[in-house]
């Protein structure tokens, strides 16, 4: 909002005594100067005041109720428990303050604590989340107004403001209700409210296991550091919008430099997936859209401090009303965007700015945390890390897996529970997180920390060893991969070759289009680091949640199963001829393995041979060099293509399990979704038949059939696509190790007999079954 002009005209003001807005909202603010500026001068006024927090908090709701002409003003306080408790009222029941709570979730109010977001409602009971409380007396009001009040990224309670008349409120008035919100929760975060802080549950000085889900593997003993990036904004209005323009601008140099800085760190440089995530994360730094809010609100009036803020709160609003999981990501990449930009405007330093502050065997202990800020972290001294959100695919616990740090996420309440320097102990072997622990259980996880190392030190010793089972069966393990940098992996983990080489990468990272002799020389260069083993490109992979930023974005509801992949190729034929002419010329004189994403059926099938019989064809009469083999295969990702294996299986020449969406389509659950992350089950009957009907169509039609998920890299559930008769399995570098281990040791008649009489039988629980079965037989799981 620019507050460099007036927010009303006449018009606007006229409405308010009764005439009709052109606009078709009614106004709630009458005012010759801006609205916030009003607001704001008076909540000063009301912080300087002499008092307690709670003659605060009532002066707060008159105020805020006679600016904006509302007949109710409230302001509700979260619990411990989740419930909302009536603290201040201007309009409703005098009792109802301290007497009305309202549950977790509950009503309009609890939905927008929920949701993290404003709920306008012109007539609000006829909301079908509407609760009625006859204590409040609110029965008599239509309209309503409610944000969140929020201090660093959690949910102190909710503002809310109410009309008798039925009306839409307008963005102005959200605006400024929002700006209030920031005022009342520092007030609340100061702890000069008496009761708005309840009691944790159970003293701090007692042992406490608290349950998580693993998100990188490992075993970490040490003490706990909180991790609180956020900084509070007190100074909200400016009047030298050019000097804070120019703090901001500053301050995007400095962060894209620091960024810079901190990618370049070897380990990173040659890791694998996390890599993606960090040049996508950089990305967003230089998003000209986010630069230009944050000048926008920064020349309207907001100091640099309160527009990063402000945009951070606007643009976090809009992602989380997308219901694609990539979106989700992008919220917590924005976060900590915002929040290191905050610090480098505010001159502070967060707590991983002075090494020699923290343990040498430092535990982060964290409700939310980005990718970038787990890396301002001196590694010689992170062990683990627990944080209140994230999943195993969140963009954080893709760099905790390449630092090699241990990290549980999903603990609810973990912050609540600890005190800084409480020894702690994270196991994201099994997920669970122990706080003092007991002098019996540090040395029992000690003796468990020895164990892991002795394995790798064994996994190393396997690099150069076939992965062939106890019956003479050759096991095929190949590394996953998407950047050069990933390359070396092949022959540092002593992997068969690449399974999956995702080539959409080299397109995601470039202000434009590559050009055609860009990717030959790309997949000419992967070529010769394979150093002859193969290597298996998929073609472009892009759309849903893989956005190009020199292409137009294609808004869908469902991205991923909307416009993506191999049906964008062929829709834009010009795109994909490229690449395979690219394909064609960078494996001349070499085998050329291409695998078409996203399959839905044969016809499918069928015109993307065409197109690539079209650049064949071409090549030949320009008398290019050609490869001296070209396979053709696909990733069966689509459950439609389990119905037509017969027709489909022909018209291939290899076919790759693209176990990732295959499964989250079989299962209708978002593996990225914690709440539906235990119906993300790959090891359910229903899934694993529909694997064992790929692998015996396959056998039948003499086609070679692999998996490329992450179902892969997993030793139980490698050992159950083995038992199911897949024989080559692409994963993670980190994965080759403990899968061949499990190869190793494994006969794959016993396993295959045993599944299949799981199989038929009709055990539910076959995870169980696996490993009991690895435990029984001595496997390496």
């Amino acid at each position: 909002m620019n507050t460099n002009k007036p927010m009303w005209g006449a018009d606007d003001r006229a409405t308010a005594t009764g005439m009709k807005s052109n606009r078709g909202k009614e106004p709630s603010i009458i005012s010759s100067e801006p609205a916030l500026r009003v607001v704001m001068r008076r909540l000063r006024a009301i912080m300087a005041d002499e008092g307690d927090g709670q003659s605060r908090l009532d002066k707060i709701v008159r105020q805020i109720a006679g600016v904006m002409i509302a007949e109710v003003c409230s302001i509700y306080v979260k619990r411990r428990d989740g419930s909302l408790e009536l603290f201040a009222t201007e309009g409703l029941n005098a009792d109802a303050p301290h007497n009305t709570r309202l549950k977790r979730g509950e009503g309009l109010v609890g939905r927008c604590a929920e949701l993290n977001e404003p709920m306008n409602e012109p007539d609000a009971q006829a909301h079908p989340a509407f609760s009625y409380r006859p204590e409040t007396g609110e029965e008599a009001y239509k309209s309503f107004l409610a944000v969140p009040v929020q201090r660093a990224s959690q949910v102190l309670g909710v503002l809310v403001v109410q009309n008798h008349t039925q009306k839409e409120y307008l963005d102005e008035d959200v605006e400024v209700l929002q700006a209030t919100a920031m005022v009342v929760a520092e007030l609340l975060g100061s702890g000069t409210v008496a009761g708005s802080d309840a009691d944790v549950e159970g003293a701090k000085s007692q042992n406490a296991k608290l349950a998580g889900e693993p998100i990188a593997d490992g075993i970490a003993l040490g003490h706990v550091v909180f991790h609180e990036p956020r900084i509070v904004v007190t100074q909200l209005l400016s009047e030298e919008p050019d000097v804070e323009l120019a703090r901001v601008d500053d301050a995007l140099t400095k962060l894209r430099a620091s960024l810079d800085e901190m990618f370049s760190e070897e380990r990173l440089m040659v890791a694998g997936e996390h890599r993606d995530v960090l040049e996508a994360y950089r990305m967003f730094a230089n998003d000209r859209g986010w630069v230009k809010r944050l000048r926008d609100a920064t020349q309207g009036g907001l100091t640099a401090e309160a527009a990063i803020e402000r945009v951070q709160n606007t643009t976090r609003a809009r992602m989380l009303r997308q219901s694609d999981p990539y979106w989700r990501e992008r919220v917590r990449d924005l976060d900590d965007l915002s929040d290191r930009l905050m610090r480098i405007v505010a001159g502070r330093k967060s707590g991983a700015d002075d090494p020699s502050e923290l343990p040498d065997d430092t535990i982060l202990v964290a409700r939310t945390m980005g990718p970038a800020e787990l890396l301002d972290y001196d590694r010689t001294k992170l062990r683990g890390l627990v944080v209140e959100d994230g999943s195993g695919q969140s963009h954080v616990a893709i760099v905790a897996k390449a630092l090699g740090i241990a990290a549980v996420g999903q603990v609810g309440r973990a912050v609540e529970h600890a005190d800084t320097g409480d020894a702690i102990i994270v196991d994201a072997e099994i997920g669970e997180v122990h706080l003092r622990p007991s002098p019996e259980l540090v040395s029992s996880y000690s003796d468990k920390v020895k164990l892991r190392a002795k394995r790798q030190q064994r996994y190393d010793a396997l690099r150069e060893q076939p992965a062939v089972t106890k019956d003479g069966v050759r096991i095929a393990l190949q590394i996953n991969a998407g950047l050069l940098v990933d390359m070396p992996h092949v022959a540092q983990s002593g992997a068969d070759g690449v399974g999956l080489f995702r080539t959409e990468l080299q397109f995601m990272l470039a202000d434009r289009i590559p050009r055609t002799d860009n990717q030959a020389r790309t997949y000419k260069a992967v070529m010769g680091e394979a150093a002859g083993k193969p290597v298996v490109f998929r073609a472009l992979d892009i759309g849903g949640d893989k956005v190009l930023p020199y292409l137009r974005p294609n808004v869908e509801e469902n991205p991923a199963i909307g416009w993506r992949a191999i049906r964008m190729s062929l829709d834009r034929e010009g795109l994909f001829r490229m690449q395979v002419r690219a394909f064609l010329r960078a494996c001349a004189g070499d085998r050329l393995n291409l695998m078409i994403p996203m399959v839905t059926t044969s016809a499918e099938m069928d015109l993307a041979r065409a197109v690539i019989d079209k650049e064949i064809a071409r090549s030949k009469k320009l008398q290019k060099p050609l490869p001296t083999e070209i396979k053709i295969g696909a990733m069966l990702e689509v459950p439609n293509l389990l119905f037509e294996l017969d027709e489909f299986l022909p018209r291939v020449d290899f076919v790759s399990i693209g176990s990732n969406d295959l499964m989250q389509f079989l299962l209708a659950a978002d593996r990225t979704n914690a709440r539906v992350g235990a119906r993300y089950d790959v090891l359910s009957p229903g899934p694993l038949r529909a694997l064992l009907s790929i692998t015996r169509a396959a056998e039948r039609k003499n086609v070679p059939v692999t998996v490329c998920g992450e179902m892969a890299g997993t030793p139980v559930e490698a050992m159950a696509l083995i038992a199911l008769g897949f024989r080559t399995l692409s994963m993670g570098a980190g994965s080759i190790g403990p899968v061949k281990s499990m190869v190793l040791t494994s006969n794959v008649a016993e396993v295959t007999e045993a599944m299949d009489q799981w199989l038929a039988s009709g055990v539910l629980d076959i995870r169980e079954k696996l490993v009991e079965f690895a435990k029984s037989n001595s496997i390496e799981i």
